[in-house]
């Protein structure tokens, strides 16, 4: 008799538990969190006024797609022909003395990969008793012969490496004008060899290094790399 009465209550407690839940009204919405002063509220575009909205549309129909990129475009009134042609003007120096072949050969590689072109200069005092042409010195005798097998696989067979104060530089013939000189030195550049024509005897030993360069090249870092004691400008377009 006992369990049937709390089982009886047990089930209209329970009834009334969820007519409660089904008949209670629907609790308050909490307020919205009130921004920092001076900062606008959020407004969605639903709940925007006409006139904002076609403003909004507008700009989402000027602004670039995702991902596209932006192109900036250049002035029409740019100052000066190099600009509108996309060319720069260069400029050309020379770099020295340098006592002998292997101190020309350092500085040529000092500077090599940052000017356009350069050349040794060997000016002459006096009238040259002949010319030779020759590849700079290498860093040792390994090097020198190297290069020379290069050169025979290339069909040049008219070479020795010297001694002395052009130590580990590479002959490639004597010539008695300087014409002749110059040609066969023209051809082994061809042939990719960096072979200078230079006048025998008549000279104060001394070599220059003449290279060209571009735009804000940092002369006075160069002329400190290629320890040379002197800088002077060149006329480019009388470049030989």
């Amino acid at each position: 008799m006992f369990a049937r009465a709390t089982v009886v209550l047990l089930i209209a407690l329970n009834l009334g538990v969820g007519l409660w839940w089904l008949l209670r009204p629907d609790p308050a919405p909490h307020p919205a969190p009130e921004p920092p002063v001076g900062v606008p509220r959020l407004q969605l575009l639903a709940e925007a006024t006409p006139q904002v909205r076609g403003t909004a549309a507008q700009a989402a129909d000027a602004a670039p797609a995702a991902g596209a990129p932006l192109v900036e475009r250049a002035s029409d009134d740019s100052a000066g022909g190099d600009a509108a042609t996309g060319t720069t003007a260069t400029s050309c120096h020379r770099l020295g003395p340098f006592a002998d072949q292997a101190a020309v050969a350092r500085a040529r590689d000092a500077l090599a990969a940052d000017v356009r072109r350069l050349a040794v200069h060997v000016p002459a005092a006096g009238s040259a008793r002949g010319w030779r042409v020759l590849l700079p010195a290498q860093a040792d005798r390994a090097a020198a012969q190297a290069v020379t097998a290069r050169l025979a696989a290339a069909g040049f067979t008219d070479h020795f490496i010297l001694g002395g104060n052009d130590a580990n530089a590479v002959a490639l013939g004597r010539f008695g004008s300087e014409e002749s000189a110059r040609r066969h030195a023209a051809t082994l550049q061809a042939a990719g060899f960096p072979a200078q024509a230079e006048p025998l005897g008549g000279t104060d030993g001394r070599r220059w290094l003449d290279i060209e360069v571009e735009p804000g090249f940092a002369l006075d870092r160069a002329q400190r790399a290629a320890a040379a004691q002197q800088a002077t400008a060149l006329d480019c377009a009388a470049w030989p």
